[in-house]
């Protein structure tokens, strides 16, 4: 089966780049630099990932790779304070993983961002930029 996104993820962002293993997406909320992991593969019932320990030792150590640069590059980019990464999947069981930029002064520092404050997307101009900027900096990763 070829890797299929859960249209809430699809809904809720916008897409950046794929990588080798993960397709990497831009969360459509301006109240946070948040950007999304997504393994674009399938389990081996031809079902959605739903769990880090579901890939295999290959996949885990490019998944590994591809979170550490996008986790440098959004920490170098936004010189934030905190970086908070983390795989829910409470509502969207297809595994993906947020990387969330965090300042003292966010709408919900210290707090978690989920179930703080509702999404506040991006106007046009502004998601432009942001894609453009993001884009640039991460297409070249594992070319």
């Amino acid at each position: 089966m070829n890797f299929i996104l859960d249209e809430r993820l699809a809904g809720d962002t916008e897409f950046l780049v794929d990588w080798p293993l993960c397709r990497v997406l831009l969360m459509n909320d301006q109240q946070y630099p948040w950007c999304i992991l997504v393994p674009r593969v399938m389990s081996d019932n031809d079902d959605v990932m739903k769990e880090l320990y579901e890939l295999s030792d290959d996949q885990r150590a490019q998944f590994d790779a591809e979170s550490v640069f996008l986790s440098k590059t959004l920490m170098q980019y936004f010189q934030g304070e905190k970086l908070n990464i983390a795989a829910l999947g409470n509502v969207v069981s297809q595994l993906h993983i947020h990387h969330v930029v965090r300042f003292k002064n966010d709408i919900a520092w210290p707090a978690p961002i989920w179930g703080r404050h509702s999404v506040k997307p991006y106007d046009d101009a502004a998601l432009t930029d942001q894609k453009e900027a993001l884009i640039n900096l991460l297409k070249p990763a594992f070319a």
